[in-house]
């Protein structure tokens, strides 16, 4: 039997997780089993154990997706900008989640819907789950120090007020996005930029050029 190539193995690998998110989106973690995964991804009731031990593995790895489409783009900006302001930060994630389907690493598009319905469940899981949380914790502290990083340099620049400890500004800024997260995926929000917009206006005192509709 020919063996399988790389390529070949992350293709069903994906296709598996695929499967996976529309389940978990649709039914929940708990409310969907294995064979169901396998029935979802068209292949056959043992053929995710060789890609995953477990169904919680799944979970990880696909809450792990969602997480860094609300919170890659701010930690890029946070990185790559001298002295973003916290409105800037907020803005880069409120742009990623304004879209509809993104590029999953098998160049399959993904609705932004799914991987929102299994971030909100995946908080839940953080408080029966220890594997999870300890992930959920690494990456929200990475996330964290970056922000505060960058809202030092804004700090520095003067773009920031002073009186703002950036770390607990960074909570600030990501209890914003949680709460936003949480709004589209649970309440249908959808109106991204005027959001985005409200965000600024409330945090640096802007005004509107037209007065909202």
């Amino acid at each position: 039997m020919p063996r399988i190539t790389a390529e070949r193995r992350e293709a069903k690998r994906a296709q598996i997780v695929a499967a996976a998110r529309r389940r978990f989106s649709r039914e929940g973690f708990h409310q969907t089993s294995m064979p169901e995964i396998a029935a979802e991804a068209g292949v056959s009731a043992g053929a995710p154990y060789r890609y995953f031990a477990s169904k919680e593995e799944i979970i990880l790895a696909i809450a792990g997706d969602a997480f860094r489409l609300v919170f890659d783009p701010v930690r890029q900006l946070a990185a790559a900008t001298d002295a973003p302001s916290v409105a800037d930060l907020m803005a880069a994630s409120l742009e990623a989640l304004s879209v509809q389907t993104v590029t999953d690493a098998a160049g399959d598009a993904v609705p932004v819907q799914e991987l929102l319905h299994c971030a909100v469940q995946t908080w839940s899981e953080m408080l029966r789950d220890d594997a999870v949380r300890t992930r959920a914790l690494e990456g929200f502290e990475s996330v964290r120090h970056s922000i505060a990083d960058a809202l030092r340099r804004g700090q520095a620049a003067g773009g920031v007020p002073l009186a703002i400890e950036p770390e607990r500004g960074a909570r600030v800024v990501m209890g914003l996005l949680h709460g936003f997260l949480l709004q589209r995926a649970a309440f249908g929000l959808a109106d991204v930029a005027e959001f985005s917009e409200d965000v600024r206006i409330l945090l640096e005192g802007t005004q509107r050029s037209e007065p909202p509709s």
